[in-house]
């Protein structure tokens, strides 16, 4: 009995707590909390308690994601001056609790209204010092590489300026706002790519946009104002103090984002704080530990020291559940202080490498495919939205365009549905075609938006969700490649389909990797397995799967070349040139599933990952790579062990999911869902009905998992020395379904 215990103990030790016994030295060194779409870096430094507010949607005229300030509470007696300090992660319970020999300072985000709240708790009456600190108490002009963090990056036309928020003392609390400017980016854009003459039908998420929020405390009022700078950036501070000591405070920060005017948005703060409660948000925490784990107890420390970071990743997933926009791959919720990332970046907190409302597709969906076999379903729904929301914009630029149907999104998307100004380029040859854009890397870069696609489409086999309104968004996206080629096709001669009656995808794009390639194999495997998924929606008319019937018939083989006389999957049918270093020759493995256990041409498969040069040149676990996710779906456990725990390893950070740079940011958010993904698909994989368990995972580590697989089913299981035990399978007439790759 004792032993049993001792297992189920063990086995739970991924929703501990994160404890840290000292202060730390500055924001590099703080600590994730949230809920609801609210990211605060937390530390206590030199006896002071720090926190930076982040929230999804903060775009300001720029398309910078703007933080929305800092907070430091300050005491009139050192709280931390004995050996006791104790900073918590409660992570079952979703916050965090700073503990001195003298106080309890608790830290939690309401996960359904958007309130943070401090309760301070004492031994003794103190006073207590609230400071709003703002670096944007005045204009700030944005030079060199600052630029990064905006939609200008390194090619600003003129002076590009953050405008200053607005604060004030109001209700004996600290108001502040950011107002965007009546132009932003957006009108930049729109002239530069010629669809002024449309402007008024396109749809701009900048315009008018209002946010920030109110911090008010009980028994507190105005203390007047402060200088002082933070690292290298000077900051204005707004101080609150208890009326008089007491042995307890209550400080709540509320937020709004809105288009309001700013009247009534501050009626819409006023109304927010009113339901706020901890209940519902510990309810929903707690759930969300029961949906889906992986834990690891194993001899192997690597093993359950990834365990622990596929936890604390999904996490900071977690504080972005109910966001308007999608989490950030270049450092979600949680950037800070970027001089501590490099020293050369003496900027201010907002700063972010690759923009703020700048979308890159392949870095993006490695943070949402994960969250399928996870069963964090609604968690998708804002990265889904984001392309619903912006696909009138896209077709719009493509009948500008091109004169023809469909949506071209871009590989490097704006959260306003056109290409980057930057990567679209200022100086582009006169008779360019203006639906192009003027860059190495992203040129014919269309097919990264047939990944959440298929996402979509795969919340309705897993979760039973329905997605009509998004089936218009997955038929215009293919459309595009039907339209586009079609089109290009007739430009170059007489005929629109090859000897073979196959659209040629030529110019095209394998990734940012293999340019003007023709036949791309990540386009085609890509459009092959949504077609063939659009088929079969339920709800289709005869017609319309007819019509997809016929577009299947016209999508080209994949293509192939030998290494060492072994046959493997090429990334095209030919190329001009190497850009980057992806290996889109193994998509048709992951994400597309076309070669895998159980499949044919496995052999081929494994070849492309062993002999192909390229794959071996590009071969890593940094960031957005792959390999680790290829080796787990082709079978391969060694190398799939070896690259996931490299993925998630400790990250050298205080946090030790504060993984990156890599090639984004930290902390890098593809790297955490890659490694995500890589853990899921050596436990289980899935092809049609079938379930695979343990396809790649080494039997020397022992797991205790919940993971969810398609038509509503989730699997719960442990294994223990190479034997499951204590199966559970709901519903149960799935577990016929099951292939234990263990015990072959």
């Amino acid at each position: 009995m004792f032993f049993l215990f001792l297992w189920f103990i063990q086995t739970t030790q991924a929703q501990e707590s994160v404890i840290w016994n000292s202060q730390s030295k500055n924001s590099a060194e703080s600590m994730p909390v949230g809920g609801g779409d609210i990211g605060l870096n937390l530390w206590v430094e030199k006896g002071a308690v720090y926190l930076y507010l982040s929230r999804s949607g903060t775009f300001d005229e720029n398309n910078t994601l703007l933080k929305l300030g800092r907070v430091k509470l300050k005491f009139s007696s050192n709280p931390f001056d004995g050996k006791t300090f104790k900073q918590e992660l409660v992570l079952k319970d979703g916050y965090a609790q700073i503990n001195g020999s003298k106080i309890k300072i608790k830290v939690w985000v309401d996960v359904f209204n958007p309130v943070v709240h401090l309760e301070i708790k004492s031994n003794q009456k103190i006073i207590t010092e609230a400071s709003y600190e703002s670096w944007r108490y005045e204009d700030r002009i944005t030079k060199g590489k600052e630029n990064n963090q905006n939609s200008y990056k390194w090619a600003p036309q003129g002076i590009v300026k953050t405008t200053k928020d607005e604060i004030a003392f109001k209700n004996n609390g600290v108001q502040f706002f950011h107002k965007n400017k009546a132009e932003t980016v957006f009108d930049v854009a729109v002239k530069q790519q010629g669809l002024e003459d449309r402007k008024a039908g396109l749809f701009n998420p900048l315009k008018n946009l209002v946010f920030g929020g109110l911090m008010q405390g009980k028994n507190m009022i105005p203390a007047g104002n402060e200088d002082g700078t933070y690292l290298n950036t000077p900051f204005k501070s707004w101080k609150l103090k208890s009326k008089s000591p007491s042995q307890s405070q209550e400080i709540t920060i509320a937020l709004n984002t809105s288009k309001a005017d700013i009247q009534n948005w501050e009626q819409e703060l006023k109304a927010i704080k009113t339901n706020s409660n901890q209940k519902n948000s510990l309810k929903w925490w707690n759930d969300y530990w029961q949906t889906s784990f992986i834990y690891i107890n194993s001899n192997n420390e690597a093993a359950n020291q990834s365990s622990k970071n596929y936890q604390l990743f999904r996490y900071m997933l977690g504080c972005n559940a109910f966001g308007k926009y999608p989490t950030k791959f270049n450092g979600g919720l949680f950037t800070y202080d970027p001089q501590l990332i490099d020293s050369t970046l003496k900027y201010t907190p907002d700063f972010r490498n690759w923009g703020g409302g700048t979308h890159t597709a392949q870095n993006q969906r490695l943070v949402y495919w994960p969250m399928l076999k996870s069963g964090d379903f609604e968690m998708m729904k804002p990265q889904f939205d984001f392309y619903l929301d912006l696909l009138k914009n896209v077709e719009i630029r493509t009948e500008a365009a091109w004169g023809h149907d469909g949506a071209s999104f871009t590989e490097q998307l704006e959260n306003f549905g056109l290409p980057n100004p930057a990567e679209y380029g200022w100086k582009r040859p006169a008779d360019y075609n203006k639906g192009m854009e003027y860059n190495a890397w992203l040129e014919y870069e269309w097919d990264t938006v047939l990944e959440f696609c298929m996402m979509i489409l795969e919340t309705e086999r897993y979760a039973g969700n329905n997605i009509e309104k998004y089936i218009p968004l997955i038929e215009s996206s293919l459309t595009f490649f039907k339209e586009h080629y079609t089109y290009l096709s007739k430009q170059r001669g007489a005929k629109a389909l090859d000897a073979n009656g196959h659209l040629v995808f030529y110019p095209g794009s394998a990734a940012e990797t293999y340019k003007m390639a023709y036949n791309s194999t990540s386009t085609i495997a890509a459009l092959k397995t949504v077609v063939e998924r659009l088929i079969q929606h339920p709800t289709l008319t005869q017609n319309k799967k007819a019509e997809w019937m016929e577009m299947l018939k016209t999508i080209p083989p994949i293509s192939f070349r030998e290494f060492n006389g072994k046959p493997t999957i090429a990334p095209a049918k030919l190329w001009e040139r190497i850009n980057n270093t992806e290996s889109p020759q193994l998509y048709p493995v992951y994400p597309w599933g076309i070669y895998g256990i159980g499949k044919p041409g496995l052999d081929t498969a494994i070849n492309t990952f062993k002999y192909d040069t390229d794959v071996l040149k590009f071969r890593s676990h940094i960031g957005w790579k792959q390999d680790n996710i290829f080796a787990a779906r082709l079978g391969l456990t060694d190398e799939a062990a070896k690259f996931t725990t490299e993925k998630l390893k400790d990250s050298g950070r205080r946090f030790s999911a504060f993984w990156g740079p890599g090639f984004d940011w930290t902390p890098d958010h593809n790297w955490g869902g890659s490694g995500m993904i890589g853990m899921q698909e050596m436990l289980m994989q899935v092809d049609g009905k079938k379930i695979y368990l343990f396809p790649a995972w080494p039997k020397e580590w022992n797991v205790h998992f919940k993971l969810h697989a398609p038509y509503q089913t989730t699997i719960e299981g442990k294994l223990k020395d190479g034997k499951l035990t204590d199966l559970k399978v709901f519903p149960e007439a799935r577990k016929a379904d099951l292939i234990n790759k263990m015990i072959e």
